[in-house]
């Protein structure tokens, strides 16, 4: 019997043989295991030197400086250390923050703290295909405002934002621009040279890389963006995330975010073919809607609603295919997609919607397997359910 078919690569990635191989290098007596902070013998200098390649190979993929990327624990200290970390510094009558409804829960939770702290948040609506109007960015702009954030790419349904344009916005009204990228570092361009992103956040592990590591970009020209830390105590990256550098995790970010600058436009293509062969199989059932928009979407997520059936039942059918109805972070909970409702859905599409996301290891036999268990499991469970017997016969 075949193995099981990972397609959710949205929730984390394997870690790349290559990358692995950096990692080992970095941890025991004959490698550069030593504390990077430890400048007066070989072993910290040779650690120090490690992590400050890896900082430039991820300053690289973005065309930024190498002394703008701050080391975190994961995208989500890095999304925590932005907003709360401009914030606190923002002052009176400056409280005032933007984001979007379709955000991950590691922005929106963040907002909502801030609300308690007595920042004001605007929550914008996306368009049904999920995208954020730029008009509508303006009209909720304020003089109060001091900062925006806003994905690059959504992790339910792939949706890509026009970030320039947000950027030319906010830059023009000097308001800072915070994007979480963790979903498009290495999956598509970023410049960091043209584009008006004053925050950037990202992640090793939605890249190939190890989970426990990712990294804050904090612009420093032609604006210098100052925060306040989260954390206190050792004075590491300039004093805005104190803690021992984990040198194995770094160094292996580092040659994850290289491979991905490397072979990200064949890699996208290849993946981007996948995912349509994906799709029009499923399609070919009947009754299946794509979330988000048709063409502003990247290579590897595919949302997609099965009318007639609920999205668990479909996973309890499938157990040998690896796919979510949604975020990782709220997998846990039953309660409908907050993007997708968001978006306008009704409560049966969004209670039918699986997320099925590609990467650099899915093959066509992948797709293959995965299109024969679901086909075969939406035909069994839509002959079951009255539901799908109602909107069969109404149509």
């Amino acid at each position: 019997m075949p193995g099981p078919v990972y397609l959710d690569y949205a929730a984390t990635t394997p870690v790349d043989p290559r990358v692995v191989a950096q990692l080992l290098q970095h941890l025991t007596l004959d490698g550069d295991f030593g504390n990077p902070s430890s400048n007066t013998h070989p072993y910290g200098r040779a650690a120090a030197q490690a992590v400050e390649i890896a900082r430039a190979q991820v300053a690289a993929l973005l065309h930024a400086n190498p002394r703008e990327i701050i080391w975190t624990s994961g995208a989500t200290e890095a999304n925590n250390l932005a907003l709360r970390g401009v914030m606190a510094i923002s002052r009176s009558p400056r409280r005032h923050l933007i984001t979007a409804k379709t955000e991950h829960k590691a922005i929106l939770d963040v907002c909502r703290a801030l609300e308690r702290d007595g920042c004001a948040v605007s929550y914008l609506d996306p368009a049904p295909d999920g995208r954020i109007a730029p008009d509508r960015l303006a009209a909720a702009l304020r003089p109060e405002t001091a900062l925006v954030s806003l994905m690059h790419v959504n992790n339910e349904t792939g949706v890509v934002q026009d970030i320039a344009a947000f950027g030319e916005m906010t830059r023009q009204r000097g308001v800072l621009l915070h994007v979480d990228a963790a979903q498009s570092a290495g999956k598509l361009p970023l410049d960091l040279q043209t584009l008006p992103i004053d925050l950037l956040s990202l992640s090793a592990h939605k890249l190939y890389g190890p989970k426990g590591i990712g990294a804050l970009y904090v612009r420093q020209s032609p604006v210098r963006v100052r925060l306040q830390p989260l954390l206190y105590g050792g004075g590491q990256e300039h004093g805005w995330r104190a803690g021992t550098l984990p040198t194995h995790q770094i160094a292996a970010m580092g040659e994850a975010f290289r491979i991905a600058g490397d072979i990200m436009a064949v890699e996208a293509a290849q993946i981007r073919a996948l995912r349509d062969r994906l799709e029009q199989r499923l399609i070919e059932l009947g009754g299946v809607t794509l979330n988000g928009h048709p063409e502003q979407r990247i290579a590897g997520i595919l949302n997609l609603s099965f009318a007639g059936i609920a999205a668990e039942a479909l996973l309890a059918a499938t157990p040998e295919i690896a796919v979510s109805t949604g975020s990782a972070c709220t997998s846990a909970s039953y309660e409908p997609s907050h993007v997708l409702r968001a978006m306008g859905c009704d409560e049966w599409r969004m209670r039918g919607a699986v997320r099925f996301s590609l990467g650099r290891f899915s093959t066509n036999a992948d797709i293959d397997l995965a299109v024969a268990a679901i086909s075969a499991a939406v035909k069994r469970l839509r002959a079951l359910s009255p539901r799908w017997d109602l909107d069969h016969a109404a149509g």
